[in-house]
């Protein structure tokens, strides 16, 4: 973990107004003021690392309820008065597992607990968000690390990542978990129905590469977003660079979407590859990025639904026994000769040398060297269809936006182009009215909120980089509309997993 200190950075490109394509001038929609500028409001420091991961907030009661891992809590905020937060009794956790995610919807709160042992089965327990009293708890699959309320709020969704013990010997299955509140009954589904289909989505760039893993097993559900009319939901599978789609009406999971590559040879995907080169310059290199997104959110635009990822990118890095290490650096592998020649140098740490890429990927005729290399993540968001089409990829823009505006801190002050970059963490998107849709975009490493008007998902527009001194590793975005804000006015809540603090920005408009 890093701790980087640095001045309140607030970087506007342009305020944009309603940018979408000319078909939205025949939709009778109410006049609403659609402007943005958000600037910095107020922050709340919660305690130090992992005192502040995950935020959700109750319109009704204008309280804010903040995982707490540093002291095993949910931390509870009243916000009435957002220029003076004041802080309630918290729920403690102690004896039930660490809480690794929390939601809110109709006055409840759901928190997501793992267990002590994190294979076992993990619970999610439900709050009255009035009086912090316990209303039930449930059983769901082994680490459930995120948990999400449907839009009607009869489910309660949690993706429980199931993963392995540090030895690997232990590796329960991922699944996810849909609580019916209508009923009180818990379906945890599973992937074994996808075993057969292990062959084909592979030869997508679908991952299953754990020791001695089948697909059922390699999963691990990483992020859940549900439709607007809550009947589906998707889930981002991280390690396994792929989405899969649920039919929230049978509970069952429809579809494996594999992700695919970006081929960082083309101009729009250069990348920064070297953290000894002595400089921060976005260059080509014969490198595939792998997706593998964390967060994602779902927005129906023009009666279309997209989903939109966080590319970030995970390794797994196991080193007990016998563990299992799937990372390496370009310069400590076989190459092939023909598909990287000796004269382009590119074993250099100079150029590709230091690139942390997979080692379970890219030797394809099975002769012992490395034909194609492939790195975790692909540094970027990108827009996907409800099926799984890939819409829109930001391809080199945050590395672009960030090294012009911000060039100090350019991935970590260079420290991180050699693993992800910035890498994108988490993503949220304020809907303004039906006729605006704004993206918010987090960084870990540079400790920055990316924004973008995604109106036309065809064509997202940059519009400003959003940063505060002492706020390190944002983990979780949550926006407040206007319509519940206890300001009047939106509300982006950044939650910062290294400083532990909670910093909320306002639209100014």
């Amino acid at each position: 973990m890093k701790h980087l200190k640095k001045s309140v950075l607030l970087f506007s490109a342009l305020t944009l107004f309603h940018c979408a394509n000319d078909d939205d001038a025949s939709v009778d929609l109410p006049t609403v003021n659609t402007a943005v500028n958000f600037t910095y409001k107020t922050t709340i420091n919660v305690g130090g690392e992992a005192a502040a991961e995950i935020s959700a907030y109750d319109k009704t009661t204008k309280k804010l309820f903040v995982t707490n891992a540093e002291s095993n809590e949910i931390s509870i905020y009243n916000l009435t008065d957002l220029e003076l937060p004041l802080q309630e009794a918290s729920i403690s956790l102690s004896g039930f597992g660490a809480p690794n995610s929390v939601a809110v919807f109709d006055g409840k709160l759901a928190v997501a607990v793992e267990a002590s042992t994190k294979q076992n089965p993990g619970q999610i327990r439900v709050y009255n968000t009035a009086d912090a009293s316990l209303n039930n708890t449930y059983t769901v699959g082994a680490l459930p690390d995120m948990v999400t309320f449907s839009k009607d709020g009869n489910f309660i969704l949690s993706a429980n990542e199931g993963e392995p013990n540090a030895d690997y010997t232990n590796d329960p299955m991922g699944t996810v978990s849909i609580i019916d509140l209508n009923n009180n009954t818990v379906t945890t589904l599973d992937f074994t129905s996808f075993n057969s289909q292990e062959a084909t989505l592979e030869a997508n760039h679908f991952r299953v590469t754990g020791l001695n893993a089948d697909l059922a097993k390699d999963v691990e559900p990483e992020y859940i977003t549900v439709s607007e009319d809550s009947q589906t939901a998707w889930v981002s599978l991280q390690e396994n660079n792929g989405i899969a789609k649920i039919n929230l009406l049978t509970k069952t999971i429809e579809a494996i979407f594999p992700l695919g590559y970006k081929d960082h040879m083309l101009p729009q995907n250069s990348l920064d590859a070297s953290n000894e080169d002595g400089v921060t310059q976005l260059k080509n290199w014969p490198v595939r990025g792998l997706y593998q997104p964390d967060a994602i959110v779902s927005v129906r635009i023009n009666g279309a639904d997209y989903v939109i990822s966080a590319n970030e990118g995970d390794a797994r890095e196991y080193e007990g026994t016998p563990g299992f290490i799937d990372i390496d650096r370009v310069k400590d592998l076989t190459l092939d000769a023909t598909m990287f020649p000796v004269s382009e140098d590119y074993q250099n740490e100079a150029n590709l040398g230091r690139l942390n890429v997979m080692l379970t990927e890219g030797d394809i005729d099975n002769d012992g060297d490395y034909d194609y290399l492939y790195s975790y993540g692909a540094r970027s968001f990108s827009i996907w269809s409800a099926n799984g089409a890939l819409v829109y990829d930001s391809g080199n823009s945050i590395a672009t936006q960030t090294l012009a505006a911000t060039p100090a801190t350019f991935n970590d002050e260079d420290k991180r182009s050699d693993d992800k970059g910035a890498e994108p963490e988490s993503v949220e998107v304020l809907n303004i009215g039906n006729q605006r849709y704004i993206l918010f975009v987090g960084l870990e490493r540079t400790d920055q909120i990316m924004v973008y008007d995604i109106t036309n998902p065809n064509a997202p527009v940059f519009i400003s980089i959003l940063s505060h001194a002492g706020d390190e590793a944002p983990e979780g975005l949550l926006v407040i509309s206007a319509a519940d804000s206890p300001t009047g006015k939106d509300l982006l809540v950044v939650s910062n997993e290294d400083s532990g603090t909670v910093t909320f920005y306002e639209n100014q408009q």
